[in-house]
């Protein structure tokens, strides 16, 4: 086994607490390193999993797990877990996951999961949509659609995710968040296999028509998918709706805390810090090559 017979792997470091006066994993541990990768690997699908849970009127329990141990991990290694769903059943998932040090395997585990009623635990099938995306994300199928468009085709999608994300996590207003410019913006808008909408933004004209210049705004991803890539995708897709339209430069008002997101895609820092509704803010801005 090596690792790459799977798709799907998560980096994690041993820390303190994690081991034993020897200094190597107690082996329970393991199984906390299993749990944490089959958390992400839901993030992989870009699936929102308390969200999706509810859209499917299911959950997923554990059923049965196996590990097998062939070295011992370290303090302060950096170790590699990874996973991938071997078989769906009627109403059963058995995970093969494997944790690794640079390429040396130390542990082998198998996790079989049922699908079931959330309230009264017995099992159900799976359904057909969480299959498809499970067996299409295993054979290298895309896992999220983006589509670029106006509000009138993506705006009900654009609104959930905005609404979710702004009015209710960050306690902005309702009429500080939706204003006339939606109605002439262009809107990018992930959604993934299950047609949840994961993330959308909108895309300005910044000055005069003709200006050459792009406003990026409205960014918006799913609380449980950031850092996951859904939010790259939002930006280059509106890049690609500027570039379409003749723009060379696009600016936008970032967070604060999303200065480092918008940095790792080009985008560097202009003018004075400012605040907009109570939020810290940047300028930054990209030339479109």
């Amino acid at each position: 086994m090596k690792p790459s017979d799977f798709r799907f792997h998560h980096p994690l470091r041993v820390r303190w607490g994690e081991v034993d006066v020897q200094q190597i994993v107690f082996n329970p541990h393991y199984l906390m390193y299993f749990d944490v990768a089959v958390g992400d690997y839901w993030r992989a699908l870009a699936m929102p999993y308390a969200a999706a849970m509810r859209l499917l009127d299911g959950d997923i329990f554990l059923r049965k797990t196996t590990v097998e141990f062939n070295a011992s991990a370290q303090m302060e290694d950096r170790l590699d877990v990874a996973l991938r769903c071997d078989r769906i059943g009627s109403s059963s998932m058995t995970f093969v996951g494997a944790i690794f040090r640079d390429h040396q395997l130390l542990v082998t585990g198998e996790l079989v999961y049922v699908f079931a009623d959330p309230v009264a635990k017995t099992s159900r099938p799976v359904p057909a949509p969480l299959r498809a995306l499970m067996e299409g994300y295993e054979a290298g199928e895309p896992v999220t659609e983006v589509r670029t468009g106006d509000w009138a085709t993506l705006g009900e999608g654009a609104r959930a995710v905005r609404e979710a994300v702004f009015v209710q996590e960050q306690g902005i207003a309702r009429e500080d968040e939706w204003d006339e410019a939606d109605h002439t913006a262009v809107h990018a808008l992930v959604t993934n296999r299950l047609g949840m909408p994961v993330a959308t933004g909108r895309l300005l004209v910044e000055g005069a028509p003709g200006s050459g210049t792009a406003r990026i705004g409205r960014m918006a991803v799913d609380r449980t998918l950031r850092g996951s890539g859904v939010g790259r995708q939002v930006v280059q897709a509106l890049e690609q709706a500027a570039r379409l339209r003749g723009d060379t430069r696009v600016v936008l008002g970032a967070q604060r805390s999303a200065e480092g997101f918008y940095g790792r895609l080009g985008y560097t820092p202009y003018g004075e810090p400012y605040e907009e509704v109570g939020i810290p803010h940047v300028g930054m801005a990209r030339v479109l090559g």
